[in-house]
Protein backbone atom coordinates (compact mmCIF):
# COMPACT_ATOMS: atom_id res chain seq x y z
CA UNK A 1 0.00 0.00 0.00
CA UNK A 2 1.63 3.33 -1.34
CA UNK A 3 0.89 6.56 -0.01
CA UNK A 4 2.68 9.75 1.78
CA UNK A 5 3.47 10.71 4.97
CA UNK A 6 5.25 12.11 7.78
CA UNK A 7 8.72 11.81 8.60
CA UNK A 8 10.16 11.06 11.95
CA UNK A 9 13.84 11.48 12.04
CA UNK A 10 16.14 10.72 14.74
CA UNK A 11 19.15 11.88 14.66
CA UNK A 12 20.73 10.95 17.58
CA UNK A 13 20.53 7.60 16.31
CA UNK A 14 22.11 8.36 13.25
CA UNK A 15 18.18 7.82 11.16
CA UNK A 16 18.04 10.73 8.58
CA UNK A 17 14.87 10.77 7.38
CA UNK A 18 14.41 13.98 5.30
CA UNK A 19 11.97 14.69 2.45
CA UNK A 20 11.19 13.00 -0.25
CA UNK A 21 12.86 9.87 1.55
CA UNK A 22 10.87 6.62 1.40
CA UNK A 23 9.83 4.72 4.74
CA UNK A 24 9.17 0.96 4.11
CA UNK A 25 6.88 -0.80 6.26
CA UNK A 26 9.12 -3.67 8.59
CA UNK A 27 8.34 -5.69 11.49
CA UNK A 28 10.56 -4.84 14.20
CA UNK A 29 10.22 -6.38 18.31
CA UNK A 30 6.61 -7.38 18.82
CA UNK A 31 5.27 -4.73 16.29
CA UNK A 32 4.18 -6.22 12.52
CA UNK A 33 5.53 -3.38 10.73
CA UNK A 34 2.31 -0.95 11.67
CA UNK A 35 1.05 -0.03 15.01
CA UNK A 36 -2.07 1.63 15.97
CA UNK A 37 -0.86 4.49 18.25
CA UNK A 38 -4.71 5.83 18.83
CA UNK A 39 -5.94 2.15 19.59
CA UNK A 40 -5.72 1.17 23.84
CA UNK A 41 -6.87 3.39 26.78
CA UNK A 42 -6.02 5.36 29.62
CA UNK A 43 -4.81 4.29 32.87
CA UNK A 44 -4.17 6.04 35.95
CA UNK A 45 -1.65 9.00 35.27
CA UNK A 46 -2.50 9.85 32.47
CA UNK A 47 -0.31 6.73 30.42
CA UNK A 48 -2.28 5.76 27.25
CA UNK A 49 -1.10 1.95 27.01
CA UNK A 50 -1.64 0.34 23.67
CA UNK A 51 -4.18 -2.38 23.17
CA UNK A 52 -4.04 -4.83 20.14
CA UNK A 53 -2.03 -5.68 17.42
CA UNK A 54 -2.21 -5.21 13.57
CA UNK A 55 -0.97 -8.58 11.74
CA UNK A 56 1.95 -9.22 10.08
CA UNK A 57 2.96 -9.33 6.09
CA UNK A 58 2.76 -12.01 3.87
CA UNK A 59 5.65 -14.33 4.54
CA UNK A 60 6.21 -13.57 0.68
CA UNK A 61 6.34 -9.97 1.01
CA UNK A 62 9.03 -10.03 3.83
CA UNK A 63 10.74 -12.19 1.55
CA UNK A 64 11.02 -9.95 -1.14
CA UNK A 65 11.66 -7.11 1.35
CA UNK A 66 14.73 -9.04 2.97
CA UNK A 67 15.53 -9.07 -0.41
CA UNK A 68 15.39 -5.66 -1.32
CA UNK A 69 17.23 -5.00 2.09
CA UNK A 70 20.06 -7.15 1.24
CA UNK A 71 20.70 -5.62 -2.11
CA UNK A 72 20.83 -2.13 -1.20
CA UNK A 73 23.56 -3.22 1.20
CA UNK A 74 25.67 -3.57 -1.78
CA UNK A 75 24.62 -1.35 -4.45
CA UNK A 76 22.41 2.02 -4.60
CA UNK A 77 19.05 1.95 -4.86
CA UNK A 78 17.12 2.23 -8.83
CA UNK A 79 14.66 4.77 -7.37
CA UNK A 80 16.64 7.63 -9.15
CA UNK A 81 16.45 5.61 -12.09
CA UNK A 82 13.02 4.92 -12.17
CA UNK A 83 12.21 8.35 -11.33
CA UNK A 84 14.65 9.83 -14.59
CA UNK A 85 12.58 7.56 -16.73
CA UNK A 86 9.14 8.55 -14.97
CA UNK A 87 10.01 12.61 -16.06
CA UNK A 88 11.15 11.17 -19.52
CA UNK A 89 8.16 9.77 -20.46
CA UNK A 90 6.17 12.80 -19.02
CA UNK A 91 8.16 15.83 -19.44
CA UNK A 92 5.21 17.91 -17.95
CA UNK A 93 5.39 16.26 -15.05
CA UNK A 94 8.79 18.72 -14.38
CA UNK A 95 6.16 21.70 -14.27
CA UNK A 96 3.38 20.37 -11.82
CA UNK A 97 5.47 19.63 -8.96
CA UNK A 98 6.72 16.04 -9.59
CA UNK A 99 10.98 16.62 -9.56
CA UNK A 100 13.04 17.48 -6.35
CA UNK A 101 11.62 20.56 -5.23
CA UNK A 102 13.02 23.65 -5.10
CA UNK A 103 10.87 24.69 -1.42
CA UNK A 104 13.94 24.50 1.56
CA UNK A 105 14.27 21.31 3.28
CA UNK A 106 13.96 22.46 7.02
CA UNK A 107 13.69 20.11 10.35
CA UNK A 108 12.09 22.59 13.21
CA UNK A 109 13.41 21.45 16.79
CA UNK A 110 10.55 20.25 18.67
CA UNK A 111 11.85 22.36 21.49
CA UNK A 112 12.07 25.70 20.40
CA UNK A 113 11.03 25.80 17.10
CA UNK A 114 13.98 26.53 15.34
CA UNK A 115 15.44 25.17 12.09
CA UNK A 116 18.25 22.77 13.55
CA UNK A 117 20.35 23.90 10.83
CA UNK A 118 20.12 27.60 11.64
CA UNK A 119 23.68 28.57 12.42
CA UNK A 120 22.24 32.37 14.46
CA UNK A 121 19.97 29.39 16.66
CA UNK A 122 20.02 29.89 20.39
CA UNK A 123 17.88 26.42 21.12
CA UNK A 124 18.29 25.17 24.53
CA UNK A 125 17.89 21.62 23.50
CA UNK A 126 20.28 19.27 22.63
CA UNK A 127 19.07 18.75 18.81
CA UNK A 128 21.71 18.24 16.31
CA UNK A 129 22.82 19.35 12.73
CA UNK A 130 22.38 17.48 9.69
CA UNK A 131 25.02 15.86 7.53
CA UNK A 132 25.05 17.58 4.39
CA UNK A 133 24.11 14.38 1.24
CA UNK A 134 26.35 13.38 -1.44
CA UNK A 135 22.96 14.44 -4.14
CA UNK A 136 19.62 14.47 -3.57
CA UNK A 137 18.49 10.74 -4.19
CA UNK A 138 15.96 9.92 -2.22
CA UNK A 139 17.16 7.13 1.08
CA UNK A 140 14.78 3.95 1.81
CA UNK A 141 14.56 3.72 5.27
CA UNK A 142 12.80 0.39 7.38
CA UNK A 143 10.87 0.10 10.39
CA UNK A 144 8.17 1.22 12.22
CA UNK A 145 5.48 3.33 10.19
CA UNK A 146 2.70 4.95 13.12
CA UNK A 147 -0.88 5.02 11.87
CA UNK A 148 -3.97 6.59 13.53
CA UNK A 149 -6.81 8.11 13.04
CA UNK A 150 -5.79 12.03 13.69
CA UNK A 151 -3.61 14.02 11.62
CA UNK A 152 -0.46 14.48 13.53
CA UNK A 153 0.92 18.55 13.14
CA UNK A 154 2.70 18.55 16.53
CA UNK A 155 6.70 18.03 16.62
CA UNK A 156 6.11 16.78 20.37
CA UNK A 157 3.69 14.27 19.32
CA UNK A 158 5.95 13.30 16.62
CA UNK A 159 8.36 12.49 18.93
CA UNK A 160 6.80 10.88 21.08
CA UNK A 161 5.73 8.29 18.99
CA UNK A 162 9.75 7.81 17.63
CA UNK A 163 10.83 7.63 21.32
CA UNK A 164 7.80 5.20 22.28
CA UNK A 165 7.67 2.72 19.40
CA UNK A 166 10.69 3.57 17.42
CA UNK A 167 8.50 4.55 14.55
CA UNK A 168 10.17 6.25 11.70
CA UNK A 169 6.74 7.57 9.72
CA UNK A 170 3.21 8.78 10.62
CA UNK A 171 -0.04 8.30 8.75
CA UNK A 172 -3.71 7.78 8.71
CA UNK A 173 -4.71 5.05 6.53
CA UNK A 174 -2.97 1.46 7.23
CA UNK A 175 -4.07 0.51 10.59
CA UNK A 176 -7.20 0.09 9.09
CA UNK A 177 -6.21 -2.26 6.41
CA UNK A 178 -3.58 -4.24 8.16
CA UNK A 179 -5.62 -6.93 9.43
CA UNK A 180 -8.43 -7.17 6.59
CA UNK A 181 -5.74 -6.59 3.82
CA UNK A 182 -1.89 -7.55 5.20
CA UNK A 183 0.58 -5.29 2.92
CA UNK A 184 3.70 -3.68 3.11
CA UNK A 185 2.97 0.17 3.59
CA UNK A 186 5.37 2.16 1.54
CA UNK A 187 5.20 6.35 2.16
CA UNK A 188 7.11 9.25 0.55
CA UNK A 189 8.04 11.20 3.27
CA UNK A 190 5.91 14.51 2.21
CA UNK A 191 6.82 16.67 5.95
CA UNK A 192 8.08 16.40 9.32
CA UNK A 193 4.20 15.93 10.60
CA UNK A 194 4.27 19.53 12.82
CA UNK A 195 3.21 22.90 12.47
CA UNK A 196 5.19 23.33 9.29
CA UNK A 197 3.17 21.28 7.28
CA UNK A 198 2.59 22.11 3.69
CA UNK A 199 1.87 20.57 0.03
CA UNK A 200 5.31 21.65 -1.42
CA UNK A 201 7.38 18.24 -1.21
CA UNK A 202 3.57 15.82 -1.47
CA UNK A 203 3.82 15.74 -5.49
CA UNK A 204 7.82 14.56 -5.51
CA UNK A 205 7.00 12.67 -2.31
CA UNK A 206 4.39 10.47 -4.13
CA UNK A 207 6.61 9.86 -7.20
CA UNK A 208 9.00 8.43 -4.74
CA UNK A 209 6.77 5.94 -3.23
CA UNK A 210 5.46 4.78 -6.47
CA UNK A 211 9.49 4.20 -7.67
CA UNK A 212 9.70 2.81 -4.50
CA UNK A 213 7.00 0.22 -4.82
CA UNK A 214 8.60 -0.84 -8.47
CA UNK A 215 11.71 -2.32 -6.55
CA UNK A 216 9.34 -5.25 -4.34
CA UNK A 217 6.75 -5.63 -7.61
Amino acid sequence: MVGVGGGIPNLSEGIDIRLGDIVISKPEKTWGGVIQYDKGKAETGGIFVVKGQLNQPPQVLLKALARLRAEHDRRDSKVPIYLDEAIGRNPKMRKTGYIFPTEPDCLYCSQCNQDIEDPDGDCPGTHQGREQRRDNNPVIHYGTIASGNRLVKDATERDRLRDEFDARCVEMEAAGLMNEFPCLVIRGVCDYADQYKNDSWQAYASMTRQRAWMLLA
